[in-house]
């Protein structure tokens, strides 16, 4: 009777104990990246997200990416942008961290220091302020690329700018991002993280229940060309990418947004 009193004690210490471990992991040592707002993750639409090459498809709380273990970065970043999203809130800026939902795990940091290049953000921070879990979550190695500093200042820039412009002007849109990833590309790092050549991004947002495109490929370097230069259509895109955008959708749409480079509805 007495053994039976005393491990029945024991058993609860331990429960105890083992109940008091996982909060003090959870509250000092897992990382940012699990304490996510469950009434602030993002929503979405199946047809934004785009085909896979064999890549690891990774959901995270505010953007979805493909990452590729060859090129060390992910293939396709998308996210949801919303006239809320834009906010000024002052957001203590993150070091950068391995994606620990990457299987192969995504590239280290260090393969940029002293490379020349930046660590460009895919998803960038600026559009995710208005939630420290979202700011932070940008900050995960998976959602950036080698970017000339100058291109990533730069043209780049403006054209992130001219994206929250529309953003602030429609409110909802659906973002598809990356550099163009393919055989030969030079690298940096012990990890061979590939350098684009060019950097692409696909603008989607509903007009009185149709979608309406805007598609963008620039070479990887700085220009003082206006953005609309740069626009192409979706198949020229899927072209140079070899992914296959809004696969979902059905075809005869499907084929509508792809051949047409959008005029007037995207104001500069």
């Amino acid at each position: 009777m007495r053994r039976t009193r005393k491990n029945r004690i024991i058993y609860t210490v331990l429960l105890a104990a083992v109940i008091i471990l996982f909060w003090v992991i959870e509250q000092y040592f897992l990382p940012w990246w699990t304490r996510v707002e469950p009434d602030q993750k993002m929503v979405l639409p199946e047809f934004v997200e785009p085909g896979t090459l064999r890549g690891d498809v990774i959901k995270h709380a505010f953007y979805s990416l493909e990452y590729s273990e060859q090129h060390e970065q992910a293939r396709w970043v998308a996210y949801t942008l919303t006239r809320s999203h834009l906010t000024n809130d002052d957001r203590r800026r993150p070091f950068f961290e391995k994606d620990p939902w990457v299987k192969t795990a995504s590239a280290d940091w260090r393969n940029y220091k002293n490379s020349g290049y930046d660590r460009g953000h895919l998803c960038p921070a600026g559009d995710r302020r208005f939630s420290e879990s979202a700011y932070n979550e940008t900050f995960y190695t998976s959602n950036i690329s080698p970017m000339d500093p100058d291109f990533n200042a730069g043209v780049w820039n403006r054209l992130e700018i001219q994206v929250r412009n529309w953003a602030r002007k429609y409110d909802t849109l659906y973002v598809i991002t990356g550099g163009v990833l393919r055989k030969g590309l030079p690298s940096i790092g012990y990890e061979e993280v590939s350098v684009p050549r060019a950097f692409y991004k696909i603008v989607v947002r509903q007009n009185n229940g149709d979608l309406e495109t805007v598609a963008f490929l620039i070479p990887h370097r700085e220009t003082s060309q206006p953005l609309e230069a740069f626009r192409v259509s979706i198949d020229q895109l899927e072209e140079e990418t070899g992914i296959d955008f809004f696969k979902s959708m059905e075809d005869r749409q499907e084929d509508r947004l792809e051949e047409a480079i959008e005029g007037s509805s995207w104001p500069f």
